[in-house]
């Protein structure tokens, strides 16, 4: 029987009290199952792969179509599952905190909140509101079960703002403000991702990796808890399949096929991973 919410919220959190791990990012259930079968102890959904796969943009699905999706990844996984929640899908820090109980009534394990506004003319929140945000979003765990896992984001570099200072400077307020893991996605350097660790120890800091550079050992080292990989993995499937689909457009040409998984090897795989799981379990 898959474990309780109770407990997949105190695995995160416990997981994020030493060492450092990897909270890949699956885009559906199917995704999601064969990270788990590969041993990651969590998941962090993608808000970018997810409206991918409903054919939308980044931050275009509803909030009714993600709190489906949490409900599916979080009841059909045995490991935590933390929500990329965007900005809460909301502006005023009251209704964050509504929406972030009904994204904890999912089963989900913790969430993310960022400081972007989605405004092109204005797009950070004005730190003091953006603290206000984090603030009732940690009101709201704290309402339902304090033990599950706030994560801020600080979108500076991913909104045209990649000031090191600015992102510090929200992190440790957003730190203050009660979030249990600090984000910045974009950093790109050793010297930045030190530079956030230390700002805000000893809370734990997630590191995104969106291409191939550091490895996990490395990031360790430089004193990172968690590491996410957005909507990479889900880019990765979407890039073999474009490719293979435009060979066939444009060449007439079936080679892409050449590196597909097999039908009987990913069909079996999925069959006894069904097959283990109660009818309730999703």
């Amino acid at each position: 029987m898959s474990p309780s919410t109770a407990a997949k919220r105190a695995a995160l959190r416990n997981l994020h009290a030493s060492g450092c791990f990897v909270i890949p990012n699956p885009w559906d259930l199917g995704s999601a199952r064969y990270l788990q079968k590969l041993g990651f102890k969590a998941l962090a959904t993608t808000s970018s792969g997810y409206a991918w796969s409903l054919a939308r943009p980044d931050n275009a699905a509803s909030l009714d179509d993600v709190l489906a999706h949490l409900r599916a990844l979080a009841a059909g996984t045995d490991v935590p599952v933390s929500a990329d929640f965007e900005g809460g899908f909301a502006d005023e820090p009251e209704a964050v905190g509504e929406n972030v109980k009904r994204a904890l009534a999912t089963g989900i394990a913790g969430l993310s909140i960022e400081d972007s506004t989605g405004r092109a003319e204005a797009p950070l929140y004005d730190i003091a509101v953006a603290r206000a945000r984090i603030e009732a979003a940690r009101a709201a765990i704290d309402a339902v079960d304090a033990t599950a896992v706030l994560t801020a984001r600080a979108e500076c570099f991913l909104v045209g703002r990649p000031d090191l200072s600015e992102a510090i400077r929200r992190l440790t307020a957003y730190a203050e403000a009660g979030a249990d893991c600090l984000y910045a996605p974009g950093l790109r350097t050793a010297d930045a991702i030190r530079s956030v660790v230390q700002a805000v120890a000893p809370k734990p800091v997630n590191v995104l990796v969106a291409s191939a550079g550091m490895t996990v050992s490395q990031l360790a080292d430089l004193g990172v808890r968690r590491i996410s990989v957005g909507g990479a993995l889900a880019r990765t499937a979407w890039g073999a399949f474009m490719r293979a689909a435009i060979e066939i457009a444009e060449q007439g040409s079936f080679a892409g096929f050449a590196d597909a998984i097999p039908f009987a090897e990913l069909n079996q795989l999925l069959a006894t991973d069904f097959a283990s799981r109660k009818p309730h379990d999703g």
